[in-house]
């Protein structure tokens, strides 16, 4: 039967083999744990803080506020935002280029979660073995109960991850309390259980599949990589060639490597790869196959590090080199973009003011030979504290303005009407005009705005 033939008889796609990771101990584990628990923490944590009476960290887009401890953010801020993402996004390519996928195994949400999932997992239905043999066994009682234990472990943790998540965009005070009264408006509802479903369904049963095959990251991590970017190896030249043997017994005797084929590396990784057969691009640099290997290699009474972290120029015998042009690039544009954010932070005028004038009409003629123009002043109190402001208007002489006191309360914006007259005679057609308004308790904060005043033609 032909290669076709064979295909055009089977299936053309494999059914996905679960993984399932063997428990680990060691220095990089305990790392991951540690990751997981201060991350997790931050995450749940942080969305309770207040800060002047306000929830610390709030992107109350109603509003159009950015809440973030004492800073609050307008959309006349978005500059800002972007400048953040493109600090992440370069934070990100730093880290890749010098230490690989060390994001990936330690930090990232998908890992983090997914290792939050399989803890409950392992609570619930034990270790490896024991969880392989559940999953193929009949359904009895024991394995009801322990599958329920799990599910309601998973849904109640996906639950709260979606309230907390909501919690930053919506007072977390206001959103349990309305959920707790059956009170929940239905937008509210929607966001909380979709990223419950996407936290239960994401790290729950795709896990591994994230990282493989719907993570871009993966796909074009390579361009960012060199000969000197810090991987996860098997020692080839070391280990090879592989095969079982009592413990203690002597490599070289055997005319073996050091590799005893347990194949415990692949059982404890998440994505289910063999590190023995190269770099691959499933591989997320948990260390996970790091740790294991280390401890076989202590039961046999050889050398560690047959898996290790290291580099291709060091595989080759070649000096690492840790300072690398791209290197260099990276960390400059970081210290240019963050010196830059915080000095423009540093000196950001708390204040912003639209001026728009009035569409009806371009001027009218009053009293006294005199020529109107109306405005209406957008005034945003970007502090945390009411504010009075006062007005000036310059660029025609004897100028009258008419305004009603400008008092804006904390981090709220505010209309108000303003009316220029001046005699007719003071000029034709557009003037312009500058309008400023300062704080009156601070006049270095103060902003102008340039618009026209009409005047008859003629």
């Amino acid at each position: 039967m032909s290669k076709i033939e064979n295909v055009a008889a089977g299936s053309l796609y494999q059914k996905q083999v679960k993984v399932y990771p063997h428990d680990v101990d060691g220095h990089f584990a305990r790392l991951r744990q540690v990751a997981m628990y201060v991350l997790l923490g931050l995450f749940y944590g942080v969305v309770w803080l207040e800060w002047d009476e306000r929830q610390a960290i709030l992107f109350d887009l109603p509003a159009r506020k950015f809440h973030i401890f004492g800073l609050t953010l307008w959309p006349q801020d978005f500059i800002y935002l972007a400048l953040l993402l493109l600090f992440l996004a370069l934070i990100l390519f730093f880290v890749t280029a010098l230490a690989g996928r060390l994001w990936c195994g330690f930090a990232c949400p998908q890992t983090v979660w997914t290792e939050a999932f399989l803890l409950m997992e392992r609570w619930t239905e034990g270790p490896r073995n024991k969880r392989m043999k559940l999953d193929k066994g009949p359904m009895t009682r024991e394995k009801f109960l322990r599958k329920s234990a799990k599910q309601f472990l998973w849904i109640t943790f996906s639950l709260w991850t979606g309230l907390t998540f909501v919690g930053y965009f919506t007072p977390v005070r206001e959103l349990t309390g309305d959920l707790a009264g059956l009170d929940l408006n239905s937008w509210g509802a929607f966001w909380l259980f979709f990223y419950a479903l996407a936290t239960y369904g994401n790290a729950g049963f795709l896990r591994e599949q994230v990282c493989k095959y719907m993570c871009p990251y993966a796909r074009f991590q390579s361009a960012m990589f060199d000969k000197d970017t810090l991987i996860i190896a098997y020692d080839e030249k070391r280990g090879e060639p592989r095969g079982g043997r009592r413990r203690n017994a002597t490599p070289d005797k055997d005319k073996r490597g050091d590799c005893i084929d347990c194949t415990l590396c692949v059982q404890v990784c998440p994505t289910g790869i063999d590190i023995r057969n190269g770099l691959q691009y499933e591989c997320i640099a948990c260390a996970a196959c790091v740790d294991v290997c280390n401890e076989v290699m202590d039961k046999m009474g050889y050398e560690r590090n047959l898996v290790r972290y290291t580099t291709e120029n060091t595989e080759r015998g070649k000096p690492a080199r840790l300072l690398r042009p791209r290197i260099v690039l990276y960390a400059a544009l970081l210290l240019i973009i963050a010196s830059g954010m915080m000095l423009s932070l540093g000196t950001r005028t708390p204040l912003r003011m639209e001026v728009i004038r009035d569409r009806n009409a371009l001027y009218r003629q009053v009293a006294n030979d005199q020529v109107e123009n109306v405005y209406s002043l957008r005034v945003i109190n970007m502090t945390n504290e009411p504010q009075r402001y006062t007005l000036q208007v310059t660029g025609i002489e004897g100028l009258i303005v008419e305004a009603p006191v400008l008092d804006v309360p904390p981090a709220q914006s505010q209309a108000f009407p303003v009316r220029l007259r001046v005699d007719q005679s003071s000029g034709s057609g557009s003037v312009p005009v500058t309008l400023t308004i300062e704080a009156s308790d601070d006049p270095g904060v103060r902003i102008e705005r340039t618009s026209n005043f009409f005047f008859p033609i003629g």
